[in-house]
């Protein structure tokens, strides 16, 4: 039996309040940036635009040699070079304005004949014109520390004259799977009691997809001096995650060999599935053991691993996924437990999402995450939710 079963919250609480964040940085063309995290403030060293430009194909003017212009009775100015009282010039959008005029009108509203130009609006001074410094001004922060860069920051970077930028490392991930009944997924048959590897790969993946760099280790066999020895060649990593061997069986070694070797934090959290989580501290690497059942694994992916990545990567927090949909069925819960039940999502003819049930137990059934859309999570407080219920629905990855 498990000593003491913490609240889901705490034990993540808990968790987080041990890390911190990684130091350093690694410098990128900002070309290789997206999705990164800048690693500094990055101020705006030029005005942009840094000329006067037309915001539209027309005709650069004096605003007050259009006054009265109208439909019925335009204004006739010159074409010419310089713009000046009664003189107009040809511009095209992102070309510079001229000196002595002050707007712009739009080449719609005018009539060109031989070199005169017939304008049928009246405008005002700065109108279709794109003043120094509008979109950036010098000096202006464009980028805070610790935001995630996406294309159109890269842009605005580019339109500096910024090159190559400064961001975050990624953390490195060391990725343990354990277990007698494991075998290599490229071996061709299995024999009775064998399962592919597949929480390896799993968390593999899901780790790559939140920002981390990965090393899979080889399959470890339940002998705590191997598992011991495995942790031990992972501690050149940022974040350690083990899989299988966190029960309370005759073979489930992982949290206590965790324990011997560093600060076994909590094992045994009050989530469903994944009650048998486990995480801890070893020489300043956290670690988070997962449930070698599959559903059970990736909830503790979710609850655990992934706001522990995101802390020592420098990322910031970020809303979940949900959309809100009608549940189609009761669900159950246990109360003291934060329950994850797999639902898929429906559209019906009426617009509205309902949410339909997948799997209420069964933390082995793999398949049906492949088949879900998202968890509904249940409070600890509360028993379970009825059929017709709006519910929120947290998008699986």
């Amino acid at each position: 039996m498990f000593k003491k079963i913490m609240n889901a919250d705490h034990a993540r609480e808990l968790f987080l309040k041990a890390l911190a964040p990684l130091t350093g940085y690694e410098l990128l063309p900002i070309e290789e940036s997206d999705g990164r995290i800048a690693a500094e403030e990055i101020i705006a060293g030029m005005d942009v635009p840094h000329y006067r430009r037309a915001a539209m194909d027309g005709f650069a003017v004096r605003a007050s040699d259009t006054l009265g212009a109208g439909g019925n009775s335009p204004v006739m100015l010159k074409l010419g070079k310089n713009v000046e009282k009664g003189v107009c010039g040809r511009v095209h959008t992102g070309s510079p304005v001229p000196e002595g005029a002050d707007a712009v009108v739009m080449l719609e509203d005018t009539v060109f004949h031989d070199s005169m130009v017939e304008i049928f609006t009246q405008i005002h001074p700065f109108k279709n014109v794109g003043e120094i410094g509008e979109d950036v001004q010098k000096g202006e922060t464009v980028i805070e520390e610790g935001h995630r860069l996406r294309p159109c920051d890269i842009a605005v970077l580019a339109s500096l004259g910024i090159e190559n930028v400064k961001v975050a490392k990624k953390p490195r991930v060391a990725i343990i799977p354990t277990g007698e009944e494991l075998v290599p997924r490229r071996k061709r048959t299995l024999r009775d009691g064998e399962v592919y590897e597949t929480n390896g790969l799993m968390a593999d993946l899901y780790i790559r997809k939140w920002g981390g760099i990965t090393r899979l280790h080889d399959i470890v066999t339940d002998d705590p001096a191997k598992i011991k020895e495995a942790i031990t060649s992972a501690l050149d990593t940022d974040l350690i995650i083990i899989s299988g061997g966190t029960s309370v069986g005759k073979r489930d070694y992982v949290p206590a060999v965790v324990g011997s070797m560093g600060e076994l934090l909590v094992h045994g959290v009050g989530i469903s599935p994944g009650k048998p989580s486990a995480i801890g501290m070893i020489n300043g690497k956290p670690v988070v053991c997962m449930p070698g059942y599959p559903v059970a694994g990736i909830v503790a992916l979710y609850w655990f691993a992934r706001p522990a990545l995101w802390k020592i990567g420098r990322v910031p927090d970020e809303p979940e996924k949900i959309v809100r949909a009608i549940l189609a069925e009761k669900i159950t819960s246990r109360t003291g437990y934060m329950t994850f039940t797999r639902v898929r999502l429906e559209t019906p003819h009426a617009g509205s999402y309902r949410a339909i049930p997948l799997a209420t137990s069964g933390a082995g059934i793999l398949s049906s995450v492949s088949k879900a859309d998202g968890f509904v999570i249940i409070s600890e407080n509360v028993e379970g939710r009825s059929a017709g219920e709006e519910v929120e629905v947290v998008l699986i990855d």
